[in-house]
C-alpha cells in the first residue's frame, strides 16, 4: 500500500509544481491558442514521439480528429507513426532518425503545427523532425521533461514538465494535452464545459 500511495503522491506533487509555474501554464495556454489559430487558417496539427510518447501522440491526435467533450466536426490531426509499413521501410532504407523528418517534409506546410513528445527532449528522430519543420515554417511545440533537452532550442513553444521521472512526465503530458484539447474545442465550437 505504501508504494502505491507514494507513487500517487509523486504524481500529485508533479502536477502541483506545474500549477505553481506561471510560465509553464502560459506555455500550455499559448500552445492551445496557436493550435486554434492554425485551425482557423485551415492548417493541420501533427504529433510525433516514441514508445509511450508515441501512444500519447496517437491519443491526443485522436482527441482532436475524433471528439473530446462535444459532438462536432473533426479537426485535422495525425500521429506520424501510425503507418507501420512506412516506418519500417524508412528505418530500414534510411535511418530511424529520419522516420518523422521525411513525413514532415512530405506532409507539413507553412502554418501547420508539429507537436513533438519526448520525456528527455533528446529523441533524435523528433529533433530531426523539428529541424525539418523549422526549415518549412511549421510551428513546433515540444512536450518534454525538465529542461527540455535538445528540443528546447528548436521549439517555438516548450512545455517542459518539471520532473526527471519518465512516468510522472508522461502522466503530465496527457494532462497538458487534455487541457489543450479542451481549450481548442471550446474556442472553435463555441461551447463551454465549465464557467471560468
Amino acid at each position: 500500500m505504501k508504494t502505491i500511495q507514494n507513487i500517487i503522491r509523486e504524481s500529485i506533487a508533479t502536477k502541483e509544481r506545474i500549477l505553481r509555474d506561471t510560465e509553464l501554464l502560459f506555455c500550455i495556454d499559448k500552445a492551445a491558442k496557436t493550435i486554434i489559430e492554425t485551425y482557423k487558417q485551415g492548417g493541420r496539427v501533427y504529433f510525433c514521439g516514441n514508445g509511450g510518447s508515441a501512444a500519447d501522440a496517437q491519443h491526443l491526435s485522436a482527441e482532436l480528429s475524433g471528439r473530446f467533450y462535444f459532438d462536432r466536426k473533426p479537426l485535422a490531426a495525425e500521429a506520424l507513426h501510425v503507418n507501420t509499413s512506412y516506418m519500417t521501410a524508412v528505418a530500414n532504407d534510411y535511418s530511424f532518425e529520419l522516420v518523422f523528418a521525411r513525413e514532415v517534409e512530405a506532409f507539413c506546410k507553412k502554418g501547420d503545427v508539429l507537436v513533438g513528445i519526448s520525456t528527455s527532449g533528446n529523441s533524435k528522430n523528433v529533433i530531426r523532425a523539428f529541424e525539418t519543420a523549422k526549415a518549412k515554417g511549421v510551428t513546433t511545440i515540444a512536450m518534454t521533461g525538465k529542461g527540455g533537452g535538445n528540443m528546447a532550442s528548436l521549439s517555438d513553444i516548450l512545455i517542459a514538465i518539471p520532473s526527471n521521472d519518465t512516468p510522472r512526465i508522461q502522466e503530465s503530458h496527457i494532462m497538458a494535452g487534455h487541457i489543450i484539447c479542451q481549450i481548442v474545442e471550446e474556442e472553435l465550437f463555441g461551447q463551454k464545459l465549465r464557467e471560468e
